[in-house]
């Protein structure tokens, strides 16, 4: 989010797109197993301080088109780099549904990496670790014309089956508390009934402490009736500030909650596998998540 919150972003490269409906299909056909490199792409989503003002880009690329070393990740015309202490994502995509340029770069200065990861899961195959929970970013783009800077963070998930396969649905939040530190949440509903819960602070040196997360509270559902849950102090209301995104089977907010005594504005989402994984909703997906033919 940037300083003054009229703007914000969300940037995701995926090697082997969890919510790709051709990766699903390409898992179908061939008996479960699919190149996950096969299935790449650059997901951008800009927010202005208008409905109108946002841009939306995720392209999915094919192996030919993915380069990557211990440093960079490049898919199609955009790539991903450390430069020194600093990500570097070079962004040049094309919005859809409607076609138009989006152009830019955006530069993540972590104010400290935490080497810690956190299994999501009883077997240890799906994993979550936040890489910068604390960071500045710098935002420059052509295209559309646009410069900004603000808080941000950065994190990693990564595993060895479909989503879809291991969790009905999970909630996530995550909120600036100054000077370098934050706290997250992590509810997790798994589809064997069983339930996980990650309440971590923070440090400015990335440090992480277990605190105890008060009770679920309940969000106004989203647009597409999709329930919604956060976690806030008995005797206070989380409040839903302003929708990102509101589609079948995700949702991004950004919500006011109280933790540890204190109130806080959060970036929260909100995840339902159980409606990803299903034939209408891996139907709609093309239209917002377009493959290169190339």
């Amino acid at each position: 989010m940037s300083d003054d919150g009229r703007h914000g972003l969300t940037l995701i490269g995926f090697v082997g797109s969890v919510f790709s409906p051709y990766y699903a299909w390409a898992r179908r056909r061939q008996g479960g197993v699919a190149d996950p490199l096969d299935h790449c792409a650059l997901n951008l989503a800009l927010y202005g301080p208008a409905r109108g003002d946002g841009r939306w880009a995720m392209t999915e690329r094919r192996r030919a088109s993915v380069q990557r070393d211990a440093t960079t990740l490049a898919i199609g015309p955009s790539r991903m780099r450390w430069d020194g202490d600093a990500l570097v994502v070079d962004i040049d995509e094309t919005c859809a549904p409607l076609p138009s340029r989006l152009r830019g770069q955006v530069r993540l200065h972590p104010h400290a990496l935490a080497q810690r990861s956190f299994a999501l899961d009883t077997a240890g195959r799906h994993r979550w670790r936040p890489v910068a929970p604390s960071a500045r970013v710098e935002v420059a783009f052509t295209h559309p014309g646009l410069r900004w800077q603000g808080g941000g963070y950065m994190d990693s998930n990564s595993g060895e089956r479909p989503l879809e396969a291991d969790f009905e649905r999970w909630t996530w939040s995550r909120s600036a508390r100054g000077q370098g530190r934050c706290a997250v949440l992590y509810d997790v509903a798994r589809r064997d009934g069983s339930t996980a819960l990650l309440a971590l602070d923070f440090d400015a040196q990335g440090r992480a402490t277990g605190f105890d997360a008060p009770p679920t509270a309940v969000l106004p559902r989203s647009g597409w009736r999709m329930e919604r849950s956060t976690r806030c102090a008995t005797g206070a209301a989380p409040a839903l500030r302003r929708s990102f995104e509101d589609t079948p089977f995700y949702a991004r907010s950004l919500i006011e909650t109280t933790l540890q005594g204190e109130r806080m504005a959060a970036v929260h989402e909100c995840l339902s596998l159980a409606r990803l994984d299903t034939p209408w909703c891996r139907a709609m997906l093309p239209f917002r998540m377009p493959r290169a033919l190339r």
